[in-house]
C-alpha cells in the first residue's frame, strides 16, 4: 500500500522529515483511507502516526579516547603529526628551562646559599646555555664549591 501522501502530510504537520514519521503497522488500512490534512491530523492525535525521536550523536567513543589520552595512551609514533619543534617549539622549551633556573638562582641567593658574585656568574652561565636543568646547575655549583 502506498502511504507517501499520508507520510508527507504527517511530516508537514509534525514539522519533521519524512524519515522520522512512524505509522503503526497494524493500522495501515485506516491510514490509507486518510487523504486530507484533517484526517491525518486526527490520526496523529489518536497516536496512530507519531514522530520518531531525534537521533543524537553519541559521545561515548570520544569520551573514552579522551580518558585514554589523559592516562598517556594513544600518543605513540603513529599519532604524532608535525615536527618535534612544532609540537614543542625551541623557544618555549628554552623559556621554561631558563625561568626555572633563574627562579632557583634567586631562591639560592635569598636563602644565602650563594653570594651576589656567584649568583651573577651562574646567571650569566645559565643565559649562555651552560645548564640544561636545575639539577645540572646545582651539580656544577657543588663541584666548583660555589655553594656555602
Amino acid at each position: 500500500m502506498n502511504l507517501t501522501t499520508q507520510k508527507r502530510l504527517a511530516a508537514s504537520i509534525l514539522k519533521v522529515g519524512l524519515n522520522r514519521v512512524w505509522i503503526d503497522p497494524e493500522q495501515i488500512e485506516e491510514v490509507s483511507r486518510a487523504i486530507t490534512r484533517e484526517s491525518v491530523n486526527q490520526l496523529i492525535k489518536d497516536g496512530i502516526i507519531k514522530a520518531k525521536p531525534k537521533k543524537g550523536i553519541s559521545s561515548y567513543r570520544s569520551k573514552k579516547i579522551a580518558e585514554q589520552k589523559k592516562k598517556g595512551k594513544r600518543k605513540g609514533r603513529g599519532s604524532i603529526k608535525g615536527a618535534k619543534n612544532a609540537r614543542s617549539p625551541k623557544k618555549k622549551v628554552w623559556m621554561t628551562t631558563i625561568r626555572a633556573l633563574r627562579s632557583d638562582l634567586k631562591k639560592m641567593r635569598d636563602e644565602e646559599e650563594i653570594n651576589a658574585t656567584t649568583y651573577r656568574k651562574l646567571y650569566k652561565m645559565a643565559k649562555g646555555g651552560a645548564f640544561k636543568s636545575k639539577s645540572y646547575m646545582k651539580t656544577y655549583a657543588r663541584d666548583h664549591d660555589l655553594i656555602k
